[in-house]
């Protein structure tokens, strides 16, 4: 049986509360409503209403610029709304508004199904509403996430629906869980019809792949290669050496790097020194965690080290990255007072 999300009150159509969060996505916020409006045009019915509502009752922006009206602020309601659905994007992991999460906790104590998409797992996770359930969040803010709370279940799903708590990852991801809201809701019938309406080939299951499979992203087909880049994806905390990768694929080392030549022009120790650096960009504009500590989650021993295949890589240190445009206040505040960022850079 699917697991439904919607909380449905006195046998009406189901009411959804939708809390914009300042720059969030457009994409995901209207593949939220728009397969609900669908599903009300080809039932005949009004099977779904909703409203929006923001922190004061005014207009949010999206990350793309464009303004969307609120009709009520979180302090408006009389009455716990049934069923809440925050919308963020951009910069989440440093939204605070206490007067926000206070509203949050507080329907959640009265029985409302809270749930985010995109990023807004981060907003319930700082408001203290994911601990004890599954969730999950765009996989570019996966690695950040689980940095900042460790002790969270968090999955690198498509949708987690646990009791009274969903959550998404970003783009589309958001079509796919209200498509099976629909289908458990209304019948499959009527899931089918909504995602032809969206040209929407296939209906995915949670449990889909956020991203996609290796062979289709780097556009290589051979199955020792794509073994040795995952290993390396799912090992940049401990990097793995090359006798070690050449190993767990049954290759030799030289094998190994001829592979890599041929498909990639470039050499494994290349490829995953880029990989972790990468995924250490990533912590250093999406979270407050010292260089040092940034160092050792991207599989560096060494901090000084760490600035200086990062500088060699990108052309700037890693807190000249905190600084540079699109990073938050927060985490461009963390950087400057980073001592430990300056030992590092200064041992070079």
């Amino acid at each position: 049986m699917v697991e439904r999300m919607f909380k449905s009150v006195g046998g009406g159509p189901d009411r959804l509360t939708l809390v914009l969060i300042p720059n969030f996505s457009m994409i995901a916020f209207t593949s939220v409503v728009e397969p609900l409006r669908l599903a009300n045009y080809v039932s005949g019915k009004t099977l779904y209403e909703w409203e929006i509502a923001s922190r004061d009752g005014q207009s949010v922006v999206a990350s793309n610029g464009i303004s969307i009206a609120a009709t009520k602020s979180v302090a408006d309601y009389d009455r716990t709304p049934p069923n809440v659905i925050l919308c963020s994007g951009v910069d989440a992991h440093v939204y605070k508004d206490n007067a926000v999460f206070g509203w949050l906790r507080r329907w959640a104590r009265e029985g409302a199904h809270i749930g985010a998409i995109c990023t807004g797992a981060h907003v319930l996770a700082h408001a203290g509403l994911l601990t004890g359930y599954r969730c999950t969040l765009h996989w570019e803010n996966l690695d950040s996430f689980l940095e900042e709370f460790p002790d969270l279940d968090v999955r690198a799903e498509l949708y987690e629906i646990d009791r009274d708590r969903f959550t998404c990852a970003g783009g589309v991801a958001a079509l796919d869980m209200m498509l099976s809201e629909i289908g458990a809701a209304h019948g499959p019938e009527l899931a089918s019809a909504v995602s032809e309406q969206f040209m929407h080939e296939r209906m995915r299951e949670g449990s889909d792949d956020q991203r996609l499979p290796l062979q289709a992203r780097l556009r290589i087909s051979h199955p020792k290669l794509i073994r040795a880049i995952a290993e390396m994806e799912k090992n940049t905390e401990e990097a793995l050496s090359r006798d070690d990768i050449a190993e767990r694929v049954g290759l030799s080392r030289r094998q190994l790097e001829r592979l890599f030549r041929r498909y990639l022009n470039t050499s494994p120790a290349r490829y995953y020194l880029k990989l972790r650096l990468n995924r250490a960009r990533t912590l250093l504009t999406q979270t407050t965690m010292p260089v040092t500590e940034v160092a050792f989650a991207s599989g560096f021993t060494s901090a000084s080290h760490f600035s200086k295949c990062y500088r060699d890589m990108f052309g700037r240190t890693p807190r000249a990255e905190r600084r540079g445009p699109g990073v938050s206040p927060e985490v461009r505040a963390a950087g400057e007072a980073d001592v430990y960022g300056d030992v590092a850079e200064e041992a070079e």
